[in-house]
């Protein structure tokens, strides 16, 4: 099996590094990854000019294609231009910080993976909660088994996940729970200063999760310091509402 290995961290980060190193043994891997980090920019995608990429090394290992662009950019031009054959697996991550409830909207790695599903692609998102002393290789481990495991299962072509791992989860056996995805609203506060030229600027909060809540969630397993894996979507349609619109008359003067 051939999979191609991303991120939003950029080629060299260590957690990139520390997945291909896990999953070596059990797959084939490219590595196709923005050339620098590009945390929070979503599903951008470049479109008004063009993209470069570049093969590139650490001393003598080779690291793999830096392309210059989102992490969206980099899987379009993977799977379409770089990669020898089709990838039957795409991997993004490990991040550095978790990817859970409505940041999985703002996030770059998940992103990559949604890229992946757009292809029939069966696409892992996998993150790490941050900490000072992040411990990629031992998260990278957990990591190879879950998607080995979500693998054995042959879930249909596209199928998409996000998997995330607190770091209470590195020191002991941890939990493996499925969750939904939390949309509870956080982090919307904002810090304002001025600069030394007396204008005010803004410095996002960056809030913390809210409480725990009585409904199971990503965000309240990762509080339990349990392994979550959500199964995704990218389809937004309100089915609900699609449904009652279709019996209104819109173009109707009442």
């Amino acid at each position: 099996m051939f999979a191609l290995l991303t991120n939003d961290d950029g080629i060299y980060a260590p957690g990139l590094a520390a997945l291909e190193d896990a999953v070596n043994n059990e797959f084939r891997t490219l590595v196709v990854a923005p050339s620098t980090e590009q945390s929070g920019v979503g599903h951008g995608i470049t479109f008004l000019s063009p993209l470069t990429a570049k093969e590139v090394s650490r001393g003598e290992k080779r690291c793999g294609w830096a392309v210059d662009g989102s992490p969206a950019d980099a899987v379009k031009l993977g799977v379409s231009e770089i990669c020898p054959q089709r990838p039957d697996l795409i991997i993004s991550g490990i991040n550095a910080g978790l990817n859970a409830g409505i940041n999985v909207l703002y996030s770059g790695t998940v992103a990559a993976a949604i890229e992946g599903s757009f292809f029939g692609i069966t696409s892992i998102a996998v993150s790490l909660e941050w900490d000072d002393q992040m411990n990629f290789e031992r998260a990278a481990q957990f990591a190879s088994g879950l998607v080995k495991k979500l693998i054995s299962l042959r879930p249909p072509a596209g199928s998409l996940f996000n998997i995330n791992i607190p770091t209470a989860a590195l020191v002991e056996t941890p939990e493996v729970r499925v969750v939904p995805m939390s949309v509870a609203r956080y982090g919307e506060a904002f810090e304002r200063r001025v600069d030394p030229r007396g204008r005010d600027y803004y410095w996002a909060s960056n809030d913390p999760p809210p409480p725990p809540s009585a409904q199971d969630s990503d965000v309240t397993a990762l509080a339990e310091g349990v392994i979550t894996i959500t199964p995704l979507e990218y389809d937004l349609t309100n089915r609900t509402r699609l449904v009652e619109l279709r019996e209104v008359d819109f173009l109707s003067t009442s």
